[in-house]
């Protein structure tokens, strides 16, 4: 079990308390750990950032292509411009949503909600980013940062950072409870090309029991390339993941029903559990949780990286007010985390009851609630204002 409290020198032991070399010490290297690095540096803070083993570092080298793609919501992206990151991804690793099209159980244009960028009066709805070329322009952000140090093992700082993802080993040393509720459901994600142009619109089906997204991406060729985000149940997701390739390319185009173009694989199909789950506390004293550390979504909204980049720029936020009105104040007050807890509390809460709530409703088998719900897309489809509040609370506006 990992020691998650600072390591204690020989001259703090004496009696004598020398004022650590780093103010932050963040554990966990993905992209939620790495841009709270980076918020932290960015205000003059000295930044310990674990690294990981050589032998995580060689096996990850070795491991497939990382085939998952973000929706990132114009939240997110400011935070990224802040930190000079967006505009080093390369051009291809990121491309803009302006429509989106989210379908019900059946066919009909009244079970169809479409949003467009035009009419919400902004640039893009969304944007998708290539997974992989963001934690690595992430990384080589951190590691130009002159206040942030790599470290191979925990250092003694103000304030632990724990960005380790749902598995956190350090979070289950704290003693922190993480209520985890299983849906029984795997996502599978793939990199797709299509014979049509994707015309930058992503695509989503609710229906029992499965949520299938389409996203636009211009990897591994532009225009046509489609990110793959399948949730289905257990049982599916085991026959689904050992078909041949061309029999799960035919098992794909009869749920979208061709209507993004003949699709064919272009990378290896990946998965992973889904659940919905919660941290009991996020904040203690010396220490907080960001990211999957502190909550999980199902990611049928696209929300879980926006949800702990949010936690970031919330955590950056009231410490750059601590400097300014409470440079008193230790960076790991429990008081002063507090805030940071109380801003994300309703957040963070409201996304998951959302996401929780999509799931349950989409899945129910009943064929009234299924008429009920078809009919309630179009409804909301009708309803300009409402739908222009929910897409706005959704980008991040």
């Amino acid at each position: 079990m990992p020691d998650p409290s600072p390591a204690r020198s020989p001259a703090s032991r004496s009696g004598l308390q020398p004022e650590p070399r780093h103010d932050v010490f963040v554990r966990g290297g993905g992209a939620v750990g790495l841009a709270a690095a980076l918020s932290l540096a960015r205000q003059g803070l000295r930044v310990a950032l674990l690294s990981a083993p050589a032998s995580t570092a060689l096996a990850a080298a070795d491991a497939a292509p990382d085939v998952r793609a973000y929706a990132l919501n114009a939240a997110s992206v400011r935070l990224l411009q802040t930190l000079k990151v967006w505009d080093a991804l390369p051009a291809d690793a990121r491309t803009a949503v302006h429509d989106m099209q989210v379908q019900g159980d059946d066919a009909e244009a009244a079970a169809c909600l479409h949003f467009s960028a035009w009419t919400q009066g902004v640039a893009e709805l969304a944007w998708i980013v290539d997974a992989a070329e963001l934690e690595q322009a992430l990384r080589a952000a951190a590691g130009f940062a002159p206040h942030i140090e790599r470290v191979a093992a925990p250092v003694p700082a103000a304030l632990t950072v724990l960005a380790e993802g749902k598995d956190s080993a350090t979070r289950r040393a704290l003693g922190v409870q993480f209520t985890r509720h299983g849906y029984g459901q795997r996502g599978i994600a793939a990199r797709l090309v299509a014979d049509l142009p994707h015309a930058q619109m992503a695509r989503q089906w609710f229906r029992s029991p499965d949520v299938l997204a389409l996203l636009p991406l211009d990897r591994p060729e532009p225009g046509r390339s489609v990110g793959l985000v399948w949730s289905v149940p257990d049982e599916r997701a085991d026959a689904l993941m050992a078909l041949p390739d061309a029999a799960f390319e035919a098992e794909l185009m009869a749920a979208s029903g061709g209507a993004a173009g003949t699709l064919r694989l272009a990378s290896p199909r990946q998965q992973w559990p889904l659940a919905l789950a919660e941290a009991s506390a996020v904040h203690g004293p010396g220490w907080v949780l960001v990211g999957d550390a502190a909550h999980v979504v199902h990611p049928l909204a696209g929300q879980g990286l926006n949800l702990g980049l949010a936690d970031v720029a919330a955590l950056a936020a009231v410490l750059a007010e601590r400097q300014e009105r409470e440079a008193w104040r230790p960076l790991g007050d429990d008081k002063l985390l507090a805030r940071y807890a109380r801003e994300r509390r309703l957040p963070t809460q409201a996304m998951a009851q959302l996401t929780d709530g999509l799931l349950q409703l989409f899945a129910h088998p009943n064929p009234f609630v299924r008429q009920l719900r078809n009919l309630g897309l179009g409804a909301v489809d009708r309803l300009g204002p409402l739908k222009k509040r929910l897409t706005a609370q959704a980008l991040g506006l």
